[in-house]
């Protein structure tokens, strides 16, 4: 479990950078603009959402346990 979660995390935020990249030189010397940063940023919105899903249902299911403070106290 821990290697998906850090998969997906390394995932995120190469789609983040890619979007950085696609914002700083998309639209120069001439060109125009494209919306690839627009779709590196949907991508990383939903490969977000998808990663706390299955976090979620991992713990449903009792694969992953939670730790910290005890409820209640």
């Amino acid at each position: 479990m821990e290697i998906i979660v850090i998969t997906a995390f390394i995932a995120i935020i190469a789609s983040l950078g890619g979007a950085l990249y696609f914002m700083i030189k998309d639209g120069q010397d001439g060109k125009p603009k494209t919306s690839r940063m627009a779709k590196a940023l949907a991508f990383r919105i939903g490969f977000s959402v998808l990663l706390f899903i299955c976090i979620l249902v991992s713990w449903k299911l009792g694969y992953i346990q939670p730790t910290g403070i005890q409820v209640g106290q």
